[in-house]
């Protein structure tokens, strides 16, 4: 659940460039490099290095150094060095090697828009869905899913379709429709603000236009948003509620699994859960986040001794039929274990909930349920609530089979709508 940092420059910039041609550098690179002029609108308040590595995507700091030094790059007509300052009415000019072709591929992924305008779209992202290309997952990820879906419009609006490139600049050519915003090109990541796991449900924001993206990351950057998440855990609680707030790093002996640490090799991280419902043997509790860490509340409600039912990773279980009726001692149980199941083990559970035909669900029963910020543009505030999708929906409702109607729930300082997030 990690929050992405915005780039660190301004989006202050145009370009100014004309290619007669027509073509994309991507798809029919010239023999020589074609300078590329770009207008300083406002002071950027950075340095010339650091500036060309976010503006050209895909290309290291080191590489920007050795194109500065081989003469590549002119301020105002004149030859700088990496840390000339850019200022407001500065005129750059950078003379591109011939990029690399590399594309994000529209495929037909299932996107479900709760909301959208020019800047920006607001989903509900299912379970089993990377949020972007990574390593050898270079399909079916979100982001092929919104190429697909802007490739349609733009052909059914009789326009030629470009899909993401990840190298070179932005183009803005009459006919040529882009749907999503270009930071974060290099990484395979365009318009993305900020992330969910695999297998972690619900509310996303995905930028369009790049002053959109810029707009919203910096809240995401500045803590100024809300994230309120869904989780059905084991056991019960005697409390309404509590705050967790406890640094995670990596995991000292499991690779890929992060737990409460001290010391350097962590990061400050809070978490504030409240109990919504409870269970025979289970909870739903609704996590109110205020940092950003990597697998942070799965990590702080295993660590409290609640692990996240089908959570196998950090010592949740399977759930099937069976276990509604008879709840099992999830391994993650004890509090302060900082419990991490071993791969070998992990693998082995997991194909052994997939052979059973009466298993509810088997990835953790997380959901992103609520999400807050202001209109990039109006500064309005803005709230989006996800329905939980299958079968997260499916073990609430048989869940509440078995409610526990004397239990302790949290009365006040709840953020999610329940009747909203989880129809009856």
């Amino acid at each position: 659940m990690t929050d992405s940092q915005p780039p660190e420059v301004s989006p202050d910039s145009q370009d100014v460039s004309e290619n007669p041609s027509g073509d994309s550098p991507e798809t029919s690179p010239p023999a020589d490099p074609t300078p590329e002029r770009i207008l300083i609108k406002r002071d950027v308040h950075t340095r010339l290095d650091s500036y060309l590595q976010q503006r050209l995507k895909g290309i290291s700091r080191s590489r920007v150094k050795k194109m500065i030094e081989a003469d590549m790059v002119k301020v105002n007509d004149k030859k700088p060095k990496p840390s000339t300052m850019i200022r407001r009415g500065d005129v750059l000019e950078i003379s591109l090697p011939a990029p690399a072709v590399r594309t994000i591929e529209p495929e037909p992924v299932p996107i479900q828009v709760l909301y959208e305008e020019d800047g920006f779209l607001v989903l509900n992202k299912q379970a089993g869905i990377l949020v972007h290309p990574a390593r050898n997952h270079l399909s079916g990820t979100l982001i092929n899913g919104l190429a697909y879906r802007f490739q349609q419009k733009v052909q059914a609006e009789g326009l030629t379709f470009v899909p993401h490139q990840t190298r070179g600049f932005k183009k803005n050519k009459r006919g040529e429709v882009e749907g999503l915003s270009d930071v974060g090109a290099a990484e395979f990541r365009p318009g993305i603000i900020h992330r969910l796991d695999k297998n972690t449900t619900g509310v996303l924001v995905v930028a369009k236009q790049e002053a959109s993206h810029w707009a919203i990351a910096k809240q995401f950057e500045h803590r100024k948003t809300i994230k309120a998440y869904l989780a059905v855990v084991h056991g019960n609680f005697d409390e309404p509620g509590s705050v967790v707030e406890q640094p995670i790093g990596k995991h000292p002996t499991v690779h890929e699994a992060y737990c409460v640490r001290q010391g350097h090799l962590s990061k400050d991280a809070v978490s504030i859960y409240r109990v919504r419902e409870q269970y025979e043997g289970y909870s739903l509790v609704e996590v109110e986040l205020r940092t950003g860490r990597t697998h942070q509340i799965r990590v702080h409600l295993s660590y409290c001794g609640h692990p996240i039912v089908g959570d196998i990773m950090y010592g949740g279980e399977p759930v099937g039929e069976p276990e509604i009726l008879n709840p099992p001692m999830a391994a993650g149980a004890r509090r302060f274990l900082n419990y991490a199941r071993k791969k070998d083990e992990g693998k082995l559970l997991e194909a052994t909930s997939a052979a059973r035909e009466d298993m509810i669900i088997a990835h953790p029963s997380l959901h992103a349920a609520l999400l807050g910020f202001a209109h990039p543009d109006t500064q309005e505030p803005m709230r989006f609530t996800a329905p939980l999708h299958e079968p997260m929906a499916t073990l609430v409702r048989k869940l509440r089979e078995h409610r526990r109607p004397d239990a302790i729930v949290a009365e006040n300082g709840t953020w999610i709508d329940l009747e909203q997030a989880v129809p009856q």
